[in-house]
């Protein structure tokens, strides 16, 4: 079975990065059990210090270290502060990127996306955010660019994306992923 992470860079309850990625479950979920997807929650790793990081480091680093390093891919969603991706997502890469040279990034495919109330969808921290990525080692997946605009009038009730053309682009990142990760596994197909 293989295994995709999703990170929000987001906090806020009623995210609309978070609703992005629920609305990518969905469509992953069409894959009728051949994929594990899990999350990493960015709000629960504590500040970067490197006093901490060593060993294991936090229980929750650990997790997520171990969570990403197991998994087959992982796609990322966050808003844009001031142009750049949140300092909840960078921390969160910062512990994710250690340790030097045996990061649980390195290697790992990752899919980049963006959503915000603003009119561009925050696509000014998608070059910063994959600039690190590829710091970190990651290899970013490579797909059509996904910023979600007036991301605050498309969510549902349900806290996910229903209008089509968001649904269509957010459908052809998830094929983009799969794509990458049938390079080493061998899936169906979604329906």
């Amino acid at each position: 079975m293989a295994r995709i992470v999703l990170v929000s860079g987001s906090l806020r309850r009623h995210s609309v990065n978070s609703a992005a990625l629920a609305t990518i479950r969905g469509i992953l979920d069409r894959y009728d059990g051949e994929l594990h997807i899990t999350e990493i929650r960015v709000a629960d790793l504590p500040h970067y210090d490197e006093d901490l990081d060593v060993g294991p480091g936090p229980a929750a680093v650990s997790a997520a270290r171990e969570l990403l390093i197991a998994s087959d891919a992982a796609i990322i969603s966050t808003p844009s502060y001031n142009g750049a991706m949140t300092g909840t997502l960078k921390n969160a890469l910062d512990w994710l990127s250690r340790p030097w040279k045996a990061s649980s990034l390195s290697g790992k495919p990752v899919a980049l996306l963006t959503a915000s109330p603003g009119r561009y969808g925050g696509a000014d921290a998608q070059p910063d955010t994959r600039r690190v990525l590829e710091r970190c080692g990651a290899v970013l997946i490579d797909h059509a660019r996904v910023a979600i605009g007036n991301a605050e009038f498309l969510v549902g009730r349900d806290g996910t994306i229903t209008e089509p053309s968001v649904v269509a682009e957010l459908q052809g990142l998830v094929e983009a992923t799969v794509a990458a990760v049938r390079g080493r596994r061998r899936l169906p197909v979604a329906a």
